[in-house]
Order: C-alpha cells, then sequence, then structure tokens
C-alpha cells in the first residue's frame, strides 16, 4: 500500500471510504483490487457473536467460489496502513453503499493472493468500542455525526512481504453478504521509513507542553475543550525512566472522524490509572494546527504515514505497543500492561 502524501495526512480508511462508496454507488470496482461489487440493500446487522457464527470454509476455494451467490454489497475500510510479516492488528469499518456503517455484525476476514487463489481463513473480528463516560466525551465529538463509534479488528497473519487481498464475510440477518476487496502491502521488515516497530527504540524527541505556550492550549490542542492534562508532560522528559503511552492525533483536523474519540478515551484511561507510574502524551500533527503549515517535528520524527497513531513505551524506551488508527479504552489498558511488564 503506498504511502500517504504528507500534505494530506488523513487516516488512510477515510480516503477508502469516499473512494469506495462512490465507485460502488456506481455498480464498479470498489477497491484497489478491482473486486467487482453490486450496491445491494443491506440488511440490519444482528448482535449475535461472532464466534457463534460459521464462517465459510476455505477448503481449496479460489475467493470467487468462496463467495459464489453472496450479495456483496459492503465496503470494507481498513484503518491500518503499515503492514508486516508476522500477525498484524488489522482494523477497519464496513459500510454499505450509503455511507452508513455496519457495526456490532458478526465478521470475519479472508486474505489472498491479488488474483483471488490462496486462500487463507476466516479470521473472525470483533468490535472494540470507542464510547467513553460522558465527562470525558469532548465537544469536538459530541458534535461531530461522524463520529466513530465503534471499530473491528481482527488478528491478520502474513508469511511474508508482498501484495495481497483482504476481504470481509459478514453475517447479517443471518445470511452471509461479502465486501469488497481491499489490497493490502506487507512490507519486508527492516523497510526503512516506517514506524519504529515493537521492541525498537522510540524517537526521544521534545513534545509540546502548556508551559512551551504560556497556558494558551489552543496553540497545542484542536480539541475542545483542550486535553489540557495531557499536555503537561514533555517526552523528552520521561523518556527512559517510565512507561509513556503517546498519542498522535488532530481531532478538529482529523477527516477519519476517529482522532476525537481517541483522545477521549485516552482521557478516561488516564483518570482511572493515574500518572504516577506512566506518563499519558498527546501530540498534534500540523504546525500551529494548520494543515497548510506541513508536519510537526514530532510526528516527522516518529515516520508517521497517518493519523492517529499510538505508541506505549516501556521505562526503556522501547515500543512495547503500537496502534495505527482508532483504538479502545480496553486494548490501551492492555497496552499499557504490557509496556509495566517489559519494563
Amino acid at each position: 500500500m503506498p504511502r500517504l502524501p504528507r500534505v494530506r495526512f488523513a487516516l488512510f480508511f477515510a480516503v477508502a471510504i469516499a473512494a469506495a462508496v462512490a465507485v460502488a454507488g456506481c455498480g464498479g470496482s470498489s477497491s484497489p483490487s478491482s473486486s467487482s461489487t453490486t450496491a445491494t440493500p443491506i440488511a440490519t446487522a444482528t448482535k449475535t457473536a461472532s464466534t457463534s457464527v460459521a464462517f465459510p470454509k476455505v477448503s481449496g476455494k479460489s475467493l470467487a467460489e468462496l463467495r459464489q451467490g453472496m450479495p456483496q454489497g459492503l465496503i470494507l475500510a481498513p484503518s491500518v496502513s503499515v503492514l508486516q510479516p508476522g500477525t498484524n492488528r488489522y482494523g477497519f469499518a464496513l459500510f454499505d453503499a450509503a455511507r452508513k456503517q455496519v457495526a456490532e455484525a458478526p465478521v470475519a476476514l479472508y486474505v489472498s493472493r491479488t488474483d483471488g487463489t490462496a486462500v487463507k481463513g476466516p479470521y473472525v473480528a470483533h468490535s472494540e468500542s470507542l464510547a467513553v463516560k460522558p465527562q470525558f466525551e469532548s465537544r469536538t465529538t459530541a458534535s461531530d455525526p461522524n463520529a466513530a463509534k465503534s471499530v473491528y479488528v481482527a488478528r491478520l497473519p502474513f508469511a511474508k512481504a508482498g501484495r495481497y487481498r483482504v476481504t470481509a464475510i459478514t453475517s447479517l440477518d443471518g445470511r452471509p453478504v461479502s465486501s469488497s476487496s481491499f489490497s493490502a502491502q506487507v512490507q519486508p521488515r527492516g523497510t526503512k521509513g516506517l514506524p519504529p516497530s515493537v521492541g525498537e527504540a522510540a524517537p526521544k524527541v521534545d513534545t509540546p507542553t502548556m508551559d512551551d505556550v504560556a497556558g494558551d492550549a489552543a496553540q497545542i490542542s484542536t480539541r475542545l475543550p483542550p486535553a489540557t492534562d495531557l499536555l503537561e508532560t514533555n517526552l523528552a522528559d520521561v523518556y527512559g525512566k517510565k512507561p509513556v503511552a503517546l498519542l498522535f492525533a488532530t481531532p478538529a483536523l482529523c477527516q477519519s472522524r476517529v482522532c476525537g474519540p481517541v483522545v477521549d478515551v485516552m482521557e478516561q484511561v488516564k483518570s482511572q490509572v493515574g500518572s504516577d507510574k506512566i506518563a499519558f502524551i498527546t501530540s498534534e500533527i500540523y504546525k500551529e494546527n494548520r494543515v497548510d503549515q506541513g508536519l510537526r517535528p514530532q510526528p516527522t520524527a516518529y515516520r508517521l504515514p497517518t493519523e492517529p497513531w499510538l505508541f506505549v513505551l516501556d521505562r526503556q524506551g522501547r515500543v512495547a505497543q503500537r496502534i495505527e488508527g482508532a483504538f479502545s479504552a480496553a486494548e490501551l489498558e492492555a497496552a499499557i500492561r504490557r509496556a509495566e511488564q517489559g519494563a
């Protein structure tokens, strides 16, 4: 998957949704892998657990054979652009042709070669809620009717680098419905220019704090109200001394509509966990909080191709966990535990 233009810096699935829906509405290809999709009406999702659904078995079938007879009216919109050999956290959303998000439906992913052969799966996904308690929901999130409410997460194994197709099959009203396919570019490990991986030393950089702007949070935060308690600590001051949860996000400028919700998630988790043993830091993306001014030095140092990104560092400054795109409070809490255990 090609890296995104640095100036645009929107989360990839925002672009994917717009392109896929536009083409799906015309009855043509809805993904870079040129999978045929029709605007079939989509039924209401049930709340049946994915684990109770018998997803189609691969049994040597091609992707076309696996999906034979299924309606193909859903759009797969991944929230990840960086994939490497091994098991990857694959976040995604599902939409119908009217841009309505399909949530809480049983869903599994299938991975194939670009020609639809060598299909593997099903890899059952689960839904992670982005909801927070009312006191932690920002006005930025509350006032945005398109703010993301949840994200599907699956664990996808890739044996080696290369280009693949990822397809979702969902159970809606008891019947299987296929999504469009989406191209996945798996980069070789050690590829230059990628964000720091788990186990690597994270870049030690200064992050802006309230002291740097004389208490004027609007200079370093686009959230309303600003999450000032996430702007109190400079990464360079705690790097190598205690675990750190570092979130790159720009709530008011994030085209994917997930930056606001994930900052809210961090606010809630910080209030529950406290900051004695781990530091919580958010860092905006653009200089002067303006897209036309380019990137701040912090996301540049971390080589980020998209936003938001979460890095949880252990006490030595190594990356204990990284998440591209939306994540839940439960995922953040699990990442913090991992960092503390490795510290």
